[in-house]
């Protein structure tokens, strides 16, 4: 138990519990800050086991050294005795420790200045990195300082080739991230479109109501009275509400989408604030949807001014009915009576009162005109005109009539 307790205090780095490697006091005194730096003793082990090796790599120090180099991130610890207690953490040396930050620059070669983020930017240019051919080449001319530039006091490519792999995880994860945003907000955008170009209907629907409405109430026995002027007073409110909504709609469904660029490792730099800002218009893929956002948003386009236009041209709708039912109004056998009408705010008007005024028995046709606010009403003229009852028709369907005259 004794042996087996002392072997893993020297191996085992007593804050994490991760095996630690052994290293050079040469190391040590080289990177430690000075007060820490004179506490270190023993003999020069170095990890060169020849001035002449081919290629000025650091081989593996073979023999314990008395002290060991914990690669851990997840601890401080970057230096702990192999016999005692002693330990030194990353506050107390000169440099960063690369391989135990999880963040920022992260050196890896302190010979030749490769770093994660150095490796990140290679990713980023030229989707890969020449580090380790370029340590390689250096290693022969100049040389490499590991022993006394490296915290670890051996040969970095291993800790290169760890740290290519974490900055490819890295960007990687950027571009998940990009596309989860992007894929996050187009249902929010098409959420909006849609409510733009619903809202441009409704509105506009609304903008005409005090013209389609008392039609719709008349048609099925319910009196319009007074409908037609509430809705009128709204109607400014309304069309400013519609251009408003087409406006979003035009907005929604023609501004550039983004999307993340395709290929490489990562579209944006990490300080970018924005993936937009740096990434490739999509246009694979959305081609036919587009198109078909487009051809709805017109066609809503089309309904909204149908819509807004409606008191314009509803008039026309009841003009081939009033020629025929004027056509006993020639007759010298029939009496014209004109009454003046108040309340109409559009053609519409004219054609619902026109409905309603020819529904009263004993009237054999009906002519009203919007803009001279009168209606024409054709009677027997044996008969006496049933004024109580056509004004009472008047009043029902929301306006307000005086009997102005009366001819044979």
């Amino acid at each position: 138990m004794t042996i087996l307790s002392t072997t893993q205090k020297r191996l085992i780095c007593p804050s994490c519990g991760t095996k630690g490697k052994r290293v050079s006091p040469v190391t040590l005194r080289a990177l430690l800050k000075d007060e820490h730096a004179s506490e270190i003793s023993g003999g020069d082990h170095s990890c060169r086991t020849s001035d002449d090796e081919p290629d000025g790599d650091c081989k593996s120090l073979q023999k314990d050294t008395g002290w060991r180099f914990c690669d851990s991130s997840n601890c401080d610890v970057v230096y702990f005795a192999e016999d005692g207690d002693q330990t030194f953490t990353k506050s107390q040396l000169k440099v960063e420790v690369g391989v135990k930050e999880m963040a920022g620059d992260r050196p890896l070669c302190y010979c030749f200045g490769h770093s994660v983020e150095s490796i990140k930017e290679e990713l980023r240019t030229k989707s890969r990195s020449d580090a380790r051919e370029d340590i390689r080449a250096k290693m022969k001319d100049p040389g490499c300082r590991c022993e006394t530039e490296n915290p670890s006091g051996s040969c970095c490519l291993g800790s290169v080739a760890k740290g290519i792999t974490t900055a490819q995880q890295e960007l990687n994860m950027i571009n998940t991230t990009i596309h989860a945003k992007s894929a996050s907000s187009t249902p929010l955008t098409s959420r909006g479109e849609l409510i733009a170009k619903v809202g441009t209907i409704i509105s506009a629907s609304m903008a005409s109501a005090c013209c389609w409405l008392p039609l719709v109430l008349l048609a099925v026995g319910v009196s319009g009275a007074g409908i037609a002027a509430t809705l009128e007073a709204y109607r400014p409110l309304f069309m400013v509400v519609t251009f408003g909504f087409l406006v979003a709609a035009f907005y929604f469904t023609y501004r550039p989408k983004k999307a993340v660029a395709e290929g490489g490792h990562g579209c944006c730099a990490p300080e970018a604030t924005s993936s937009e800002a740096c990434c490739a218009p999509a246009t694979k893929g959305w081609f036919s949807l587009m198109t078909f956002n487009k051809a709805i948003l017109w066609v809503v386009t089309v309904l909204a001014v149908a819509f807004l236009l409606f008191p314009k041209y509803v008039g026309f709708f009841g003009a081939s009915q009033v020629g025929e039912n004027e056509t006993t109004a020639t007759s010298p056998l029939v009496s014209r009576t004109t009454i003046a009408i108040e309340g109409m705010t559009c053609e519409a008007c004219s054609v619902a009162l026109q409905k309603a005024i020819k529904g009263v028995p004993g009237v054999l046709g009906a002519k009203v005109d919007y803009k001279n606010k009168q209606a024409v009403v054709s009677t027997e003229a044996c008969c006496a005109f049933p004024k109580d009852e056509v004004l009472h028709a008047v009043t029902d369907a929301g306006y307000s009539g005086t009997v102005e005259e009366s001819k044979p």
